[in-house]
């Protein structure tokens, strides 16, 4: 990713703008194997492609790509400002209109990084006029990003079935500061009563931290 990072020997000088281009990638793929993993579109619509070392399979629905292009430009603006607090994939039965899954992703400053700001350590300025940079290799990005990802493919084996076609949401939690265009509209958490939560793994980017999650509701509770 060139146009992200200046390479060195073993690691990569990534400035902030590198850092949002990263993760909006990252959950461009992990809403994608949410959506195929959980059967919210036919297997038929998905195609199989490369990414962090793993097969993974990317939507060919153009609709669908459409509504996630637009959803992730408008979150790269957020992140740049540091507006984002977190993102979640919420899954809801269609018969039923009931909240059976959340999938969050929380966004956080890396914990080294906001120990700097807070020091008042400055960082260099690089050629894009970016100052806030990290020091980490894209390959141990990119090994922590492979990890979560496998973790949504094996989610079939702990998540129950979901019994009833179902639906996505993407739901983007903001600071009040942040600029919101008037197509988007305020939306309730949409939380699920008596559920259990797996917590999945992390990564940082040296400059933002992903913590991942996913709350689900229980068979035995949405059984007729």
């Amino acid at each position: 990713m060139a146009s992200t990072a200046t390479s060195t020997d073993t690691k990569t000088i990534i400035t902030l703008k590198g850092s949002v281009q990263v993760i909006s990638e990252f959950f461009h793929t992990a809403i994608n194997s949410i959506l195929y993993q959980r059967g919210i579109y036919q297997p038929e619509t998905f195609r199989r492609e490369s990414k962090y070392g793993l097969t993974v399979l990317t939507t060919t629905d153009q609709g669908l790509l459409d509504y996630l292009t637009k959803v992730m430009d408008q979150m790269e603006h957020w992140l740049m400002d540091g507006n984002v607090q977190r993102l979640v994939v919420v899954v809801t039965g269609l018969d039923s209109d009931e909240t059976l899954e959340r999938w969050q992703f929380n966004v956080s400053p890396d914990e080294k990084q906001q120990q700097e700001q807070n020091q008042g350590v400055s960082a260099t300025t690089s050629a894009t006029g970016t100052k806030s940079q990290g020091n980490k290799s894209l390959r141990e990005i990119h090994n922590e990003m492979q990890a979560i990802i496998r973790q949504i493919t094996a989610s079939v084996t702990f998540l129950p079935l979901l019994n009833e076609p179902c639906s996505f949401d993407l739901l983007v939690y903001t600071d009040k500061e942040a600029n919101v265009p008037t197509l988007w509209e305020d939306s309730d958490p949409r939380y699920i009563m008596n559920s259990q939560e797996v917590k999945l793994r992390s990564f940082t980017t040296s400059i933002h931290k992903i913590e991942s999650m996913v709350t689900y509701k229980e068979a035995d509770e949405w059984e007729l």
